[in-house]
């Protein structure tokens, strides 16, 4: 069984109810915090290793750190094959930075975004236009509505009411 698989059964045999998976989740988001606060003093460094090795030294059960590299997943240079890495799988945790910062905005994990640890890694400014390119990447433009007396867009010349408006 990989460590995906793993972790799909651990999280969900917490979901009984509101108040177990509240306090499960609660407790994983501050033991993912106490990694990336780890991770990020020192980011150019490259992590190399297996996974029940970066779980011991990020102090994780090797179950959890397997749903943390998933959850990072996203943001590394070279992502690690999730689906199928077990406690003895080599994986590779090189982070993009700025990536993982896009994608903490976007799991709206303020906990993580609001780290102290950013300041010495991407200027305010530069944070400043990733969250607002997170922000509007979000937002739903529409477009000219067109009215019953404008030209089809189809190109056909017609009027729209005579047209693909019927």
């Amino acid at each position: 069984m990989s460590l995906m698989e793993d972790w799909e059964v651990l999280a969900n045999q917490y979901n009984t109810d509101q108040a177990t998976a509240q306090k499960f989740w609660t407790d994983y988001y501050m033991q993912e915090k106490g990694v990336y606060e780890k991770m990020l003093t020192q980011p150019v460094e490259v992590e190399k290793g297996t996974v029940a090795e970066l779980a011991e030294k990020y102090g994780m059960d090797v179950v959890r750190f397997g749903g943390f590299l998933d959850g990072i997943n996203e943001s590394l240079k070279t992502p690690n094959p999730v689906d199928t890495i077990v406690a003895e799988s080599e994986v590779t945790v090189d982070i993009d930075l700025e990536k993982l910062y896009y994608n903490m905005v976007a799991a709206k994990a303020d906990w993580l975004y609001n780290l102290p640890q950013w300041d010495a890694l991407l200027t305010e400014e530069r944070r400043k236009e990733l969250y607002k390119a997170q922000k509007k990447s979000m937002t739903v433009v529409k477009g000219k509505k067109i009215g019953r007396n404008d030209p089809c867009p189809c190109g056909s010349g017609k009027k729209y009411k005579q047209c693909c408006g019927r």
